[in-house]
């Protein structure tokens, strides 16, 4: 009897929802961030910082400032938190977008500093990276790239965020996506065919 009894309540006791995933999990804590919830960003900082600072650090091989930048970073998250579009890719990549900008700006800082002298002709010059983004930007403005950036999928988008606005290599953006190497390396590609033809139809 009370054996039956047991097994009924076993039926009727709810299966719990499966977990959230950690994409979605931090649209709603970047939310609630907007909203001036401090718990939340806080959650949101433990779950993301040690990728922003590892980012950050990448560019700037000094430990001591990239623990400062990844700071400034996380404060300007928090000022532009309800700025964030989920339709323009993931809050880790708008995150280490942000990281990373913040980084090179340091970096550009520094050698304006110390190469004003001898070094100046030498480190004036910039990467040619730097170069063709420069001339990008000049030449598109910001709501082209979101609307083109709209037209791709969302896996598109989010590895394309990864590799050329967080900085990351295509092997790292493989292993953070859980893609073999090649799958990764072909939705980046696919992103940046769909990109240029987008802004190419805009022209």
């Amino acid at each position: 009897m009370n054996s039956d009894h047991g097994e009924r309540r076993a039926r009727l006791t709810p299966v719990p929802d499966p977990p959230r995933s950690e994409p979605d999990r931090l649209v709603e804590l970047l939310g609630r961030t907007a909203r001036g919830h401090e718990d939340a960003f806080e959650t949101l900082y433990d779950l993301t910082s040690t990728r922003v600072y590892g980012v950050v650090l990448r560019v700037l091989r000094s430990p001591d400032q990239a623990a400062e930048v990844a700071q400034e970073a996380y404060l300007e998250a928090w000022k532009q938190s309800a700025r964030y579009r989920p339709e323009l890719g993931s809050v880790l990549a708008w995150l280490l977008t942000i990281a990373h900008r913040r980084a090179v700006d340091r970096v550009r800082s520094v050698t304006s500093q110390t190469g004003r002298d001898e070094r100046y002709g030498r480190e004036q010059q910039p990467e040619a990276s730097d170069v063709v983004w420069d001339d990008v930007s000049r030449q598109v403005d910001v709501e082209r790239v979101r609307r083109a950036m709209r037209s791709l999928t969302e896996v598109q988008r989010e590895a394309l965020s990864l590799a050329y606005f967080g900085g990351y290599t295509h092997r790292q953006v493989a292993r953070m996506l859980s893609l073999p190497l090649g799958t990764a390396k072909t939705r980046i590609r696919d992103g940046l065919i769909g990109l240029r033809d987008a802004l190419g139809v805009e022209s």
